[in-house]
């Protein structure tokens, strides 16, 4: 059997079901010691409930695996730092986190709440670097480490209803290359995904009209376990030179996202004024405008 994470150490945050079970189970049968983390609340955040990541871990320990459970919060500074401490403590190093834990409050922007705003930032996006920075000082200390961190399509392209979830997870890309930039020199490395996957959260798309319900069976096909080799993939020794970039994985489709870069420029000798930007510089770019797309716009292939 393949034991290519052999005596590694592996967070994977939300891995009580889903995509980061997915992820948990692979790392797990490739050798690597896994912390299951999950708080077990609902898909919008609330509640909390230790089985989810209790049974994950149990399942992979009677598959030959290691394994922990964790419950605790990534949402907050002290308890991500304590998550990482209990890698450290049970299995005396960190060698990848995992950053995958989310929550969903899809509301129409005119009517969301501070509060929606607020649960959706504080899981999708203060987790993502509350767990990065508690790991950033161990991977610095012996010179290697690896993210991998979970966003979306929904901020790389958008959605309908999600300004809070797509504003977070385009945060995370910059988080992403951020980290990537700063600890190049310590060998530590940092990736981004977008999942394509049948999960708790896209489950709760209300099935309310053709194109929902549309988006729900195709959604079905997409199983959680598919994002896992991409995943997984990024950890190995292999891709060490891998770092800074957004791959998305879709059923079988690997795919590897552009970043921003200028793609038209308008200059004028004499300075611009708001009159010549509008005559002049707009008309010059507006053939190169995107259009306002949403996530089904641009993937409009079936899954294969």
């Amino acid at each position: 059997m393949d034991k290519s994470l052999e005596g590694r150490v592996v967070i994977v945050t939300g891995a009580g079901g889903g995509v980061g079970e997915g992820i948990a189970k692979l790392a797990a049968s490739r050798g690597a010691h896994v912390v299951v983390n999950d708080l077990g609340g609902s898909p919008t955040g609330e509640g909390a409930d230790a089985g989810p990541a209790q049974r994950v871990a149990d399942e992979i320990k009677a598959d030959g695996g290691s394994a922990i459970a964790n419950t605790q919060s990534v949402a907050e500074w002290d308890s991500a730092h304590e998550i990482v401490q209990s890698a450290i403590d049970e299995f005396g190093r960190l060698d990848c986190v995992v950053n995958n834990a989310g929550v969903l409050r899809d509301v129409i922007f005119h009517k969301m709440s501070k509060e929606d705003w607020d649960i959706v930032c504080q899981v999708n996006l203060d987790g993502p670097f509350f767990m990065s920075r508690a790991a950033a000082p161990h991977f610095k200390a012996q010179e290697s480490g690896c993210f991998v961190h979970l966003t979306s399509t929904s901020g790389l392209i958008g959605n309908l209803a999600q300004a809070n979830y797509s504003a977070a997870k385009m945060g995370v890309v910059g988080l992403s290359k951020s980290i990537a930039l700063d600890m190049q020199r310590f060998n530590v490395r940092s990736n981004c995904i977008a999942p394509f996957a049948f999960t708790r959260m896209v489950g709760t798309i209300p099935a309310n009209d053709e194109r929902n319900r549309e988006r729900l069976e195709i959604a079905k096909r997409m199983t959680p376990d598919k994002i896992a080799p991409l995943a997984v993939g990024l950890m190995l020794d292999d891709a060490k030179d891998v770092t800074g970039q957004v791959f998305a994985s879709r059923m079988n489709e690997v795919m590897l996202f552009s970043l921003n870069r200028p793609i038209r420029t308008a200059q004028t000798s004499d300075g611009w004024t708001p009159e010549s930007v509008v005559s002049h510089a707009i008309p010059a770019m507006r053939p190169s405008f995107y259009p306002l797309d949403r996530s089904s716009d641009v993937f409009t292939w079936d899954p294969f």
